[in-house]
């Protein structure tokens, strides 16, 4: 195929993102997108299976003879924030918004589909797999325990996100590592209420739960390696409900973020070690609930130079870059299915919102990048020989 992609398309998926973007869906929810998804898959002459995960789609579009198969993913989802971007497309749903561009996702990985249903030089099976609740929910390992890879034999799985971090035209597919591990967590210090006038009648858990905020830094400057990564944030802290009375419980809660699984036991095993002690010598108790949701999201070397070679013949120019301290659950799929994930460059020139931010907006302009590359791709795994 040429280097150019037919304007019409891109005029399209243009017009599909923002579509998108006006009706966006929390987590199992994407029951419009959903339905549009598999509407559009069927007209370009893909299979369609639905219910993987509750609300994810699954096209497949077999030519030629070879069981070649490849797999690549979109994530669907919206994230639970009021859009303060006064678009024209702005989101329609209160609270709700596409604060993360998976719209930006779908509609490329889309024309993609329509692309590939159009060409005669392929032989072997594509498999475009459109996935519910990326942000926390943890839909790809949903849809994996609902068979997705024991109903599609696909022998590697791609994602990619975009990255406003980087200029457009660039693509970062590293060789292992690129986002972290993260777990959740709560810590409920359970004191004695007094008068504020009278705390030494009490057990402040105020007071514990503040000392407990610095200890805990302490697990990552001081007990793991400085050669390697770790994250520990306090996000919130909730107590108390009058100015003149000491609370009886205090309620910490936060993230953790690791890439080695031998940092992530060290973060937690310390993390119930020093709540402990430290509501102890205030004379509280101190529960830790601690959810470990997603894995370190690792690339296959091997796949990752499939990537960076399909993103240089889309004209993209591959960079390499840092691994993120941000998590992504197409981490499962690549536990079950050697693969590889990329950042495909999506900044602006002057304001340039990060992702999640109430006045992010996807790039139309890179587009047609994420196209080409899921193109290119597609032609180097299944093209005929």
């Amino acid at each position: 195929m040429s280097g150019e992609l037919p304007h019409d398309l891109i005029e399209e998926a243009r017009r599909w993102r923002r579509d998108l973007h006006r009706h966006p869906e929390l987590a199992y929810q994407e029951r419009r997108t959903g339905d549009f998804v598999a509407g559009k898959l069927a007209e370009f002459g893909f299979s369609v299976r639905r219910g993987h995960g509750r609300t994810g789609v699954v096209g497949t579009l077999s030519r030629g003879a070879s069981s070649r198969a490849i797999a690549l993913r979109a994530d669907m989802d919206a994230l639970p924030i009021s859009e303060q971007t006064d678009l024209p497309h702005a989101s329609t749903v209160p609270g709700v918004m596409h604060a993360c561009g998976h719209d930006g996702h779908v509609s490329m990985l889309l024309a993609a589909a329509r692309l590939a249903s159009g060409r005669d030089d392929l032989d072997g099976v594509l498999h475009v797999v459109f996935q519910p609740a990326e942000e926390v929910e943890g839909g790809a390992l949903a849809m994996i325990e609902d068979g997705l890879f024991r109903d599609i034999a696909a022998e590697s799985v791609y994602g990619l996100h975009n990255w406003p971090a980087l200029a457009p035209g660039l693509a970062v597919a590293r060789d292992d590592a690129m986002m972290a591990a993260f777990a959740t967590f709560e810590i409920e210090i359970a004191g004695r209420g007094a008068h504020g006038a009278m705390p030494h009648e009490g057990a402040d858990a105020v007071l514990a739960s503040g000392q407990m905020v610095g200890a805990l830094q302490s697990i990552v400057s001081r007990n793991v390696s400085p050669l390697r990564s770790a994250v520990l944030s306090v996000t919130r802290i909730h107590g108390g409900d009058a100015f003149n009375v000491i609370p009886e419980r205090v309620t910490l809660g936060g993230t953790t973020r690791w890439f080695e699984p031998e940092v992530g036991d060290l973060l937690e095993n310390r993390m119930r070690a020093v709540a402990a002690s430290v509501a102890e010598g205030f004379g509280c108790v101190a529960a830790l609930r601690y959810q470990r949701r997603y894995p370190a999201t690792r690339n296959d070397a091997a796949r990752a130079a499939v990537m960076r070679e399909a993103a240089a013949l889309a004209g993209l120019e591959v960079v390499d870059a840092d691994p993120s301290m941000a998590a992504e659950d197409f981490a499962f799929m690549l536990e079950a299915k050697p693969g590889a994930y990329a950042w495909l460059g999506a900044g602006r020139e002057g304001d340039n919102p990060g992702l999640h931010s109430p006045r992010f907006d996807f790039n139309d302009a890179v587009l047609p990048d994420g196209i080409r590359l899921w193109d290119r791709l597609v032609g180097k795994e299944l093209a005929a020989s």
